[in-house]
């Protein structure tokens, strides 16, 4: 009988009608493929069944994380190549989906319905989340926050390093983690304009880093809002050691409550994508109405590719299901539209889109560096997801998939004196 390893292998081309330019071990022991390349370990049939009750992205990502399927070698080059199989590309190649509907591959499915044997899907990963009720009401809210950050403290520590800010950094030529972060908040601060005495919302404030800068940097009073109980706990600590409890106030509260306005300035650094695109109005009305007139915002956001028929856009089947759930990326225009129907003034919009790819890598160099250390805090199973999540993203940022911007608007007075200076940029 034929090598698991090379059935696969040949059923993986038809199904992609291209080469497979990754090795690929079956469980049998049985190696095919590049000397040399990355190598897809297909450690159980089990992986394949999940691949076949569900073709694509959810279906890797169930074998990845359940432990059915591993990657040995360079990690970004396999998940380049995998990305093949569920990325709609222009260049010709087939994404799994569509050769499934090509009579010419069904041979292929034959096969590895062979060799899956049994022919039940199994059981989602434990880590993969049960969805109920409606969309972003503030209950669902709380619960998607609290899948995402309340992991464990000392699991982020990990992977974010002693900044604890969980958001793209702002890269130099040269530089580590934590300046490229402190560099972000300073940019941040700078784009606000922030003086002494000023009052700042930090919606979405994490673990506290933005909220802790401002106000001892800038002199500023701070009021972090989070859904979190984690990161407020671990964000008041920080506050405490820092000598900043007259100065900033972390608060376990959604910003649709928030009504102790006006202030001088907001601070969104992302956190917008929880929002969703039906309540995305709302989300700017409410931060318009908070600032005074002259307030500035600064709205820090991952953005998606616009479709050209945005009727077919569907949210990312892992990361909804493993990592942000309920999470919705918009295109840069369609936030920048949504925040002048809310009345504000767009001023500046940067695009640094390079380095939250060089940010994602760095958390994943720390990642692979502690692995033991975080699979024995998170369990392996959501270890798994984070690995591939970080990875995956830097690579889509690369690639242009996805970008980030930082969108800086105000809240001009009916005068017409925006406070802006007359040369942009000045910030940096």
């Amino acid at each position: 009988m034929t090598e698991a390893a090379s059935r696969l292998t040949s059923a993986a081309e038809q199904l992609l009608g291209a080469p497979l330019s990754l090795r690929v071990r079956a469980w049998d022991g049985s190696r095919s493929g590049p000397p040399g390349a990355p190598t897809l370990v297909v450690r159980n049939r089990r992986a394949l069944r999940r691949l076949l009750w569900r073709p694509g992205e959810l279906g890797l990502a169930r074998a990845w994380v359940a432990g059915d399927l591993e990657i040995e070698g360079d990690l970004y080059a396999a998940l380049d190549v995998l990305s093949g199989l569920v990325w709609e590309r222009g260049d010709g190649a087939r994404s799994l989906v569509q050769a499934l509907r090509d009579p010419g591959v069904r041979a292929a499915v034959r096969e590895l319905l062979k060799l899956a044997r049994h022919p039940l899907p199994p059981a989602p990963p434990p880590e993969e989340v049960r969805r109920t009720g409606h969309l972003h009401t503030r209950h669902s809210d709380k619960r998607a926050i609290s899948h995402h950050y309340d992991v464990g403290n000392d699991f982020y520590e990990i992977v974010l390093g002693p900044s604890m800010v969980y958001s793209c950094a702002y890269w130099e030529e040269s530089g580590t983690l934590e300046s490229a972060q402190r560099d972000k908040l300073g940019l941040v601060a700078r784009k606000l304009g922030l003086t002494p005495g000023q009052r700042l919302l930090d919606v979405g404030c994490g673990w506290g880093s933005m909220a802790i800068h401002a106000a001892r940097e800038h002199g500023v009073s701070v009021v972090g809002v989070t859904l979190s109980h984690e990161q407020a706990a671990y964000a008041r600590k920080r506050v405490a050691e820092e000598g900043l409890a007259d100065r900033v106030e972390i608060r376990v509260r959604d910003y649709r409550d928030v009504t102790d306005g006006p202030y001088d300035a907001i601070s969104s650094i992302g956190m917008a994508e929880h929002v969703g695109a039906e309540r995305y109005l709302e989300y700017a009305t409410a931060l318009y109405s908070l600032l005074k007139p002259g307030g500035r915002l600064l709205n820090h956001q991952i953005a998606r590719r616009p479709q050209h028929d945005e009727s077919t856009y569907r949210v990312d089947e892992f990361i909804d299901a493993y990592v942000f759930p309920d999470g919705e990326l918009a295109p840069l225009g369609t936030t920048v539209t949504q925040l002048e129907r809310a009345g504000f003034e767009v001023r500046d919009v940067e695009s640094i889109r390079e380095h939250y790819a060089l940010t994602l890598r760095r958390w994943v160099d720390r990642l692979e560096a502690d692995w033991p250390r975080a699979v024995r805090l998170t369990g392996p199973g959501r270890a798994r997801v984070w690995r591939l999540y970080m990875a995956a993203c830097a690579l889509a940022f690369e690639r242009n998939r996805i970008g980030v911007n930082q969108v800086l608007a105000v809240r001009a007075p009916e005068s017409g004196e925006s406070g802006m200076p007359l040369r942009s940029r000045t910030w940096n």
